[in-house]
């Protein structure tokens, strides 16, 4: 354990605050202290002496001898040893004594090492030691200890010295401080003098003979009077202190005796103006108890007694008036407490006044409108006033609603309270509930219709438009209200010529205060675009009185579309019937007008011609039918579990005659995979795109057929052939309906144009999709994918393996 923790903590600290005392820690050395530890050195003959400091770290430096420097790290001196255990201490040899470090030298300042060392502890008058007075030299056996006690003489020296320097400090700080107090005196002395002549209030020192010593600013301004006139003098009659309201009393000798005075008098100024003061009046003491002046302070309180007057009279007038109002007037406390309540909001709840009293407002409120009360008390607290609707319940058990208004009032003395104004607004609450429904009613139904509708005003601008014309237009809501419409959407004519505003039939409606149906127009989008449209303007009349306009449109750009796709069909069809029913009627007639009967061989011929476009006919009927009812909805699919092998053997079961005499054979590739599909409609696609391959591939070619699981929700099927392929562009226009690669197939191959459209709409209804890749005269692959399980909203599947038809 080291010698500085065998040392109490508390010892320490108290040396340590001593050392604090003298004031002599990191500061330049001082020359007196130099000079000590010159004559110490010169007695022990030793080349180095220092008189140090030692705080928690380091050793400070007062003065040297025979060296420069101002601390020292405190480990690295014995000097440690000499303050803790307060003792001299001898080091005849560094190198072999345990009080110095390893290394055998002490080094007081860079480059000095020493081996002797000889140092006594500098003791403070309250037995601290506070550093050292040490010598040292660079040789061994140095000193001796006869010398200690030299060293200790000179010891006291520096201690004499610290404590001179301490009085010596403590005489100028008694000195600077007897100085501040003096400024401090004489300025409060100014300051009281020029606070008392800025406040307001009245200001008046008098002596115990009455005589006045103080008259301020505040005196002077109401009674008229300078203090030069009145120091040292009595107060005149008209600025008397006191109106007695006993006989014989006085205020001099109340406060005379100890006693504070308050009370009101009139002071009447020089120029006979009457004010009313409020006075009040204390003795100063001084340290004996001796009364030596009266201070007296007043206030003007004229204006507040000529308010409290007027304040009588208006509540006279207030009371009148809130027992003559027709609405509810009251006062609450911040509990909701009604401290008042005029006569008719009494009667409003089927009340009288006094029943009303100290009842809590809350419970008047039902049950279900108390949430609100909270977030009303919070705004009193926050804002001072609170307005809304109130819900209270009448003595018969119906609620009315209350608007009101209420402040927060804090008067002086008072505790504050609420001060209510509200109207009986319950009539008047039901018939807007009743219109706001009829505007939510109108709104669903604007935005429930498919239609486009607005409403203009005379002027032609926008006063309304529901969503879906909004959207039709481009625009939002927002961005077309209040502006006109005829310069927005209606300004050109289909062919992009200016439509003049004056000669617009929607305009011109509300005068013509019939409905207008207008066909064949256009209105014009938000991005320049043109939409052919049909409306309806309707005129709005109010009191016999046009004043507006609403319009219902229709965009027909679809309706249009569809109808060309019905004409480019029924054109199609008709096309399609017509090529077969001419080769079969021309046959016929050949065979019936007797011209084959000699050319038994052309005639078989004719028939053969004549049962092709028979089946082609069938076929093609069939395929519209399919199409027409797959599209419609109204084809129902038979879910089941299927395995992908099954199929695929099943269709090219049902296509083995065609392929045999074509020469093509089959390969089918597929894993074991299950499907959930309608097996008939699954194997009418396979067999569609299977007959399709079969058409368009080379004699004795292979048709490959493949099948896999793409994920865990979908399988891919696939029908490859080595046919002449599909140009890119027509990849996907192919399952359109009538639309094949060459326009001369559906004659060479008897196709009918359907099969493909037939196939994408079976596995679009199946949630697939289907589509092709091709390289041109290198063949074709076709692909479809099917769920392998349930589709959401579907029963889960069988076990049993669902069988395929052929």
């Amino acid at each position: 354990m080291s010698l500085l923790a065998a040392i109490p903590q508390r010892d320490e600290a108290e040396r340590l605050r001593t050392l604090l005392h003298y004031e002599v820690l990191g500061k330049a050395q001082d020359p007196a202290f130099s000079e000590l530890a010159v004559l110490a050195a010169q007695f022990t003959l030793a080349p180095y002496a220092y008189i140090g400091f030692l705080d928690a770290n380091r050793l400070w430096f007062g003065g040297t001898a025979g060296f420069q420097g101002l601390e020292l790290e405190r480990n690295a001196t014995p000097c440690r040893v000499t303050v803790l255990e307060q003792q001299p201490l001898l080091v005849r040899d560094a190198a072999s004594d345990p009080h110095c470090q390893p290394g055998g030298v002490i080094e007081p300042s860079s480059g000095i090492q020493c081996r002797s060392y000889l140092a006594v502890p500098l003791v403070a008058p309250n037995g601290e030691p506070v550093g050292t007075l040490a010598v040292l030299s660079p040789l061994p056996h140095a000193f001796r200890e006869q010398q200690i006690q030299a060293l200790e003489v000179l010891a006291r020296q520096v201690i004499t010295r610290l404590e001179f320097y301490n009085r010596s400090r403590l005489q100028e700080r008694i000195v600077r401080a007897r100085q501040r107090v003096e400024r401090a005196l004489t300025v409060e002395r100014n300051f009281v003098s020029a606070v008392l002549d800025t406040i307001s209030a009245l200001v008046l020192v008098l002596d115990t003979a009455g005589r006045v010593v103080r008259f301020n600013r505040a005196c002077e301004r109401v009674s008229g009077l300078s203090f030069a006139e009145l120091v040292g003098r009595t107060l005149p009659a008209n600025l008397a202190l006191s109106e007695e309201c006993e006989p014989g009393a006085d205020m001099l000798s109340r406060v005379r005796s100890g006693m504070p005075y308050a009370g009101e008098t009139n002071w009447i100024s020089r120029d006979g103006k009457r004010r009313r003061i409020d006075w009040t009046a204390t003795p100063l003491s001084d340290h004996m108890g001796e009364v030596n002046f009266i201070i007296a302070t007043g206030v003007d309180v004229t204006s507040q007694r000529e308010a409290e007057l007027a304040l009588r009279e208006s509540e006279t007038r207030y009371r009148q008036l809130v027992e003559g109002s027709l609405g509810m007037v009251c006062t609450h406390d911040m509990e909701g407490r009604l401290l008042s309540i005029n006569t008719h909001a009494a009667a409003g709840l089927g009340y009288q006044p006094e029943e009303l009293i100290g009842t809590h407002i809350i419970d008047l409120i039902p049950e279900s409108y108390r949430a609100g009360w909270q977030t009303y008390a919070q705004n009193l607290r926050d804002h001072g006033d609170a307005q809304g609707r109130l819900h209270l319940q009448h003595k018969n058990g119906e609620v009315r609603v209350i608007a009101y208004r209420n402040k927060l009032l804090a008067l002086p003395e008072t505790a504050p309270f609420v001060l209510g104004h509200g109207i009986d607004v319950t009539e008047k609450t039901e018939a807007e509930n009743r219109a706001h429904t009829l505007m939510r009613q109108r709104e669903s139904i604007l935005e429930s219709v498919g239609d486009g509708i607005y409403g203009i005003d005379l002027e032609g601008c926008i006063l309304f438009v529901n969503e879906v014309g909004a959207n039709m237009l481009g625009y939002s809501s927002a961005e077309v209200e209040g502006k006109k419409i005829h310069d927005l959407i209606h300004h050109s004519r289909p062919d992009g010529t200016p439509y003049p505003h004056e000669e617009c039939p929607i305009d011109a409606t509300p005068f013509r205060k019939t409905p207008l149906r207008v066909r064949d127009e256009v209105f014009w989008r938000k991005d320049g675009i043109a939409i052919p449209v049909e409306y309806v303007a309707c005129p709005l009349i109010t009191n016999g009185q046009p004043t507006g306009t609403v319009v219902a449109f229709q965009d027909v750009t679809e309706r249009r579309r569809l109808d060309r796709m019905k004409d480019e069909f029924i054109s199609t069809v008709s096309h399609e019937l017509r090529t077969p029913l001419t080769s079969l009627r021309a046959a016929l007639g050949l065979i019936g007008g007797g011209v084959l009967d000699k050319r038994p061989e052309k005639m078989a011929q004719m028939l053969d011609v004549a049962i092709g476009n028979c089946d082609r006919l069938v076929r093609l009927v069939n395929d519209i039918l399919d199409f027409e009812r797959i599209n419609s909805g109204r084809l129902q699919l038979v879910y089941g579990e299927v395995n992908a092998v099954d199929l695929l053997r099943r269709a090219t079961d049902l296509q083995h005659s065609s392929a045999t005499r074509a020469g093509i054979v089959f390969r089918i590739d597929a894993e074991p995979v299950n499907l959930w599909v309608d097996s008939d409609r699954i194997l009418q696609t396979l067999t569609n795109l299977i007959s399709n391959a079969i058409k368009f591939s080379p004699h004795e070619s292979e048709i490959r057929l493949r099948a896999h699981a793409l994920n865990d929700t979908q399988a891919v099927l696939e029908v490859q052939d080595r046919g002449r392929g599909i140009p890119p562009e027509k990849l996907e226009m192919i399952f359109e309906r009538f639309q094949q690669v060459d326009a001369s197939d559906s004659r060479e191959m008897g196709g009918t144009g359907l099969g493909l459209a037939i196939c994408r709409s079976i596995v679009h209804h199946h949630g697939g999709r289907i589509w092709a890749e091709s390289n041109e005269g290198s063949g074709s692959t076709f692909f479809f994918t099917v769920p392998r399980g349930p589709l959401p909203g579907q029963p889960p599947p069988e076990r049993t393996i669902t069988p395929v038809l052929e």
